[in-house]
């Protein structure tokens, strides 16, 4: 059995707190969506139920998703795809201002992304104005084009321009790619401020989960920040386009902004302390990684004895190889370190 190291020893900063048509999914599953079919009947009871149960008031709940009540006009998205309603997948959700109401994610499939500008407009008196996506994997994109149909005006779409370059290179249908001609460009390297009215709400560029991750932050981290996928709650991180280190390091700064309230990408709402055990988690994973590595190990012997230790609790998968994807992405970057 390959030996774990203390997290501590990680470098991790002290006291650090179903709608779709065949292309749409294809273009889902190049994100985080592909197995959630199957994901649903394997999850533990105590996993199934920390993610079924709401940490706020709902306003709005189906099979596929419901709505928490965050307070102040804003609201939380969170997904439930666990009997494999592909009808909105990732987590997001909804900020209401004086003159504008904001959206988080695009969402699964056009459905989806119509089903959360209606619950908008009945939650806020409007239909959503802007949507920011916080990066390019279908399942939180593969919506977009769908917002403007009901409403006849479009809302302004944002993100940076490396998420809209690699979307409109992806496997994604001529339709949607037409959604992204007009998107507003965030900026890659600052943050972007948007005014609702009485309420500017922060983009801030990270990145790791992929080559561009933007979170969405409400009074400069006070109140609730939506995360993307740089944060996932209850459910083990897709590593699949991950710079390991550059992820652990926004993870790292999120967590260590004031607010009590985190959106992840997928899974019940967090805490500080859920954000935490998150880290601790892919700090696992790296060194695991790194004692792998020197003993010689490939990623898949590796993975196949690699355990999240029982202490920080139950980590399920959507896919059965993402543990050998995290150990392959960490072992690049240590071969590309020793070059």
């Amino acid at each position: 059995m390959v030996r774990l190291h203390d997290c501590g020893e990680s470098g991790r900063p002290e006291g650090c707190r179903t709608g779709l048509t065949r292309r749409r999914f294809l273009t889902a599953s190049a994100g985080c969506a592909g197995y959630l079919a199957a994901a649903g009947p394997l999850l533990s009871p105590a996993t199934l139920g920390r993610w079924r149960t709401p940490h706020r008031r709902i306003v709005a709940q189906e099979p596929f998703a419901r709505i928490e009540d965050l307070g102040l006009g804003m609201f939380a998205i969170v997904s439930t795809p666990l009997d494999g309603d592909y009808t909105t997948v990732c987590n997001g959700g909804i900020i209401m201002g004086r003159n504008a109401t904001l959206v988080v994610e695009a969402f699964a499939s056009q459905q989806g992304a119509v089903w959360v500008a209606e619950q908008a407009l009945a939650l806020t008196g409007r239909w959503p104005t802007h949507v920011v996506v916080t990066h390019y994997h279908g399942d939180h994109s593969a919506g977009a084009d769908a917002f403007g149909r009901s409403s006849g005006t479009p809302p302004s779409l944002h993100a940076t321009e490396a998420t809209r370059d690699l979307i409109l290179d992806s496997r994604a249908d001529e339709e949607l790619k037409a959604a992204w001609a007009d998107a507003v460009i965030l900026a890659g390297d600052a943050e972007t401020g948007i005014d609702l009215g009485n309420r500017v709400v922060t983009v801030v560029p990270r990145g790791g989960h992929t080559a561009s991750d933007a979170t969405v932050e409400v009074d400069g981290g006070e109140g609730p920040v939506w995360c993307g996928d740089l944060v996932w709650n209850a459910m083990f991180p897709n590593y699949i386009d991950a710079q390991p280190t550059r992820l652990a390091r926004s993870v790292y700064a999120l967590h260590a902004l004031p607010t009590e309230i985190f959106v992840p990408g997928h899974g019940p709402l967090a805490t500080v302390d859920d954000v935490a055990r998150y880290i601790s988690v892919i700090d696992v994973v790296g060194e695991y990684a790194r004692e792998a590595w020197r003993l010689g190990m490939t990623a898949e012997e590796a993975a196949s004895r690699f355990q999240v230790p029982p202490d920080l609790g139950e980590w399920e998968l959507f896919d059965p190889g993402y543990h050998q994807r995290a150990i392959e992405k960490w072992m690049d970057e240590i071969v590309g370190d020793s070059g």
